[in-house]
């Protein structure tokens, strides 16, 4: 095959059809994608068993028929299995997609449609036709219809300096969001123009800043299907991606093609000014073509056989996902396109790190055999663009593989689905728990200690955006799915959740009560424990979603933040609010510095206690364990107490330390603003004993005398 790197002619068709001749250039295989240059636009995507290719020009994004059609001379414009094109005179901004033909043979994994318009793999950006139609029948024209690339440039934009921020992992507290969901509802304060989207959550960074939190985890906002859902409904969360390069249209506030990629930056840019992270949840486990009878939207059309995993009826496809389909990401192709998507990311767009959906998926071949040695997690872990970028994996997926504690690579951490439902069955009152949830609170040593990580490798979290909410987790026995359509069967059913005695919103002002204590207790335990601690939007003001634990389709004020929480409950905002301003230690200026409470606490010396001094109770019958922490660095005593039995309990205390008597920060039985007091401004406790109320968590300190190499 020819490289063709010299002028020639490709025969074109315009919007009326009319034959023409015109010069262009055979282009380059490399890179992927549109890149644009000051004479032009060089296109090339990877099709290795296409008999043709054309690349379709399009004026507006509703256009059934394309300005102009050029097609592939595949002895000029191919190279291997890469077909390329450079045309002149293109501008950031032109649409453009694909036809690939070849045959349609499902029996042998090949699925050309010339019919259907493809969006480029490789593509940055992505518009989305007002009259889109998901799935169009097999040999019907879709131009109208489809969605279409954008070409993009993206040198042209001012970063004024910023940079990944890299912070440390131990001095990480991370918020998971939905960029949408964030500022949707009209009670946000945000204009309409800008509700739901990118510029909209810039102008709540005051409020992200003054919580405390130092990275959010965006739920995805690569461009993803919408319509991926049962008819009437709405994809609302993203995972349905169909690009992995661009960001999602809907979350900009409109104006010119390229305002996606801007306003995304301008965000980041933003976030990071405020010394704010970002982490992207990222799948790359599936996309939004689904199963055989789902529709050619890019990948099946070009290559199904490269990019999915398929049954040995290769008219079938593998479903690790739980959603039809399996990428499969190690083939080389797949691969290269994933480690791609990840450094353009950190290169082009300043992401700080991703959160890998259904990460396990990662490890299978394929056949979808689980690999002891993954190529593309090795290829992720070595890359040297990516060194020093927070890497976290949801640690399973949907067919049962379950790798806490055992995913390959050094460098990645894990949300930790055993500290979720530990820390719950432990609060909920269940016997045979103690164990467990002592071991959670210390970095899960039991599931972590063979690869000698720091604590961080855990990422901490009782709630996450699948499942109960931690309003709902404390208000209901079971989850309330029905409005998603699918007659409640959707959704986990082992919640571990405990209404406090009544099924979903009460007057009952006792069981509020407990309700809220509950809440205050899973925030101190998810933000004191050794690890990287993760919460949920709206966790800090109760958000509900009225029991339904598997909202992802529900584009609505059941999902979106309700800013009229934040008076309703002021007294769990502000208990969040001072629970991470101690959990970091600040200099005198207010900035993040020094040493984490975090790390301290993985470096005391400490010891577990019952209600006796040295006796803990780790029978199955116990609901209760404490933990001293003698931090000598910093020149304290800590005592932990974690009380989910349902009576007060009295706990003995430590003799007094150099006449100094213990001093209560955090006793979350009491009304606020004695739940939670500002350190300084903790009140002595005179008693060698404290009471710890029923369900609830006590935290009390004393000075000690500092090490000497700390005191000199």
């Amino acid at each position: 095959m020819s490289t063709g790197s010299g002028a020639l002619t490709a025969h074109t068709v315009d919007a009326a059809s009319q034959s023409r001749n015109q010069p262009f250039s055979a282009g380059r295989s490399y890179p992927l994608g549109a890149t644009p240059t000051s004479a032009g636009v060089n296109f090339s995507v990877y099709a290795r068993d296409a008999t043709g290719v054309d690349l379709l020009l399009f004026d507006r994004k509703d256009d059934a028929r394309p300005a102009q059609v050029i097609y592939l001379d595949p002895y000029a414009n191919r190279t291997y299995h890469y077909w390329h094109v450079f045309v002149p005179g293109l501008r950031p901004g032109q649409l453009y997609g694909y036809r690939a033909r070849g045959p349609f043979d499902p029996a042998s994994g090949l699925r050309f449609d010339d019919s259907k318009l493809l969006i480029d793999p490789y593509g940055r950006g992505v518009t989305v036709p007002e009259n889109y139609a998901r799935v169009t029948e097999r040999g019907t024209d879709n131009a109208s219809t489809a969605m279409k690339s954008i070409v993009v440039d993206t040198s042209l934009y001012d970063w004024e300096g910023d940079r990944p921020l890299h912070r440390a992992a131990s001095r990480t507290i991370i918020y998971e969001m939905h960029v949408r969901g964030f500022t949707q509802n009209p009670n946000s304060g945000i204009s309409e123009l800008k509700r739901g989207t990118y510029l909209g959550l810039i102008e709540k960074i005051p409020y992200l800043k003054d919580l405390g939190i130092t990275a959010v985890e965006l739920l995805p906002v690569f461009q993803f299907d919408a319509r991926d859902c049962l008819r009437g409904r709405v994809n609302y969360w993203g995972y349905a991606p169909v690009s992995f390069f661009a960001p999602h249209e809907a979350y900009s506030s409109g104006g010119d093609r390229l305002a996606p990629v801007n306003e995304f930056r301008d965000m980041v840019k933003a976030l990071h000014r405020a010394g704010i992270e970002v982490i992207l949840d990222v799948v790359f486990n599936h996309t939004a073509e689904g199963d055989q009878n789902g529709p050619t939207l890019c990948y099946r059309g070009f290559d199904n056989c490269a990019y999915y995993v398929l049954e040995s009826n290769r008219a079938l496809y593998s479903n690790y996902s739980g959603t039809g389909n399996t990428l499969n990401a190690n083939h080389p192709i797949v691969r290269r396109m994933i480690v791609d998507s990840l450094r353009y990311w950190v290169e082009e767009m300043h992401v700080d790190g991703f959160r890998f959906d259904l990460a396990s998926i990662l490890a299978r071949d394929s056949n979808g055999c689980v690999m002891a040695s993954p190529p593309v997690l090795w290829d992720i872990e070595s890359d040297p663009c990516l060194a020093g970028t927070k890497m976290i994996a949801e640690a399973w997926d949907a067919a049962g593989l379950y790798q806490v504690g055992s995913f390959i690579g050094d460098s990645w951490r894990e949300w930790n689905g055993r500290f979720r439902d530990d820390v719950r069955s432990f609060m909920r009152g269940d016997e045979r728990t103690v164990r467990n949830f002592a071991d959670r609170l210390l970095g899960s040593w039991e599931i972590y200690r063979h690869k000698e990580r720091e604590a961080e490798q855990s990422v901490n979290f009782v709630t996450c955006h699948d499942g109960f909410t931690l309003n709902d987790l404390v208000s209901y026995n079971n989850k309330h799915n029905e409005a998603n359509g699918e007659n409640n069967r959707d959704g986990a059913d082992d919640n571990r959740s405990w209404n406090c005695g009544a099924e979903g919103p009460t007057g009952d002002a006792g069981i509020e009560a407990l309700r809220n204590r509950q809440v205050k207790n899973f925030l101190t335990i998810t933000l004191m424990s050794l690890g990287m601690p993760m919460f949920l939007m709206g966790d800090e003001v109760r958000r509900t979603q009225l029991g339904n634990n598997n909202a992802y389709c529900q584009d609505s004020e059941l999902s979106w933040f309700d800013w009229s929480l934040l008076e309703e409950h002021a007294d769990i905002h502000r208990f969040v609010r001072l629970l991470i301003a101690r959990r970091f230690l600040r200099d005198a200026e207010g900035e993040w510095g020094g040493m984490s409470l975090n790390k301290l606490l993985a470096q005391a010396v400490g010891g577990w206690h019952g209600i006796k001094l040295n006796q803990p109770d780790w029978s199955d019958h116990s609901h209760s364990i404490a933990f001293s922490a003698d931090i000598r660095n910093e020149g304290m005593l800590v005592y932990f107490i974690f009380n989910a039995y349902w009576e007060p309990l009295s706990f003995e205390l430590p003799g007094p330390q150099n006449g100094n008597r213990w001093q209560r920060w955090i006793d979350t039985s009491l009304p606020a603003p004695g739940d939670i007091v500002p350190w300084k401004e903790s009140p002595e406790i005179a008693e060698d004993a404290y009471q710890a109320g029923p369900r609830s968590v006590v935290v009390l300190w004393t000075p000690i005398e500092k090490n000497a190499s700390e005191s000199a």
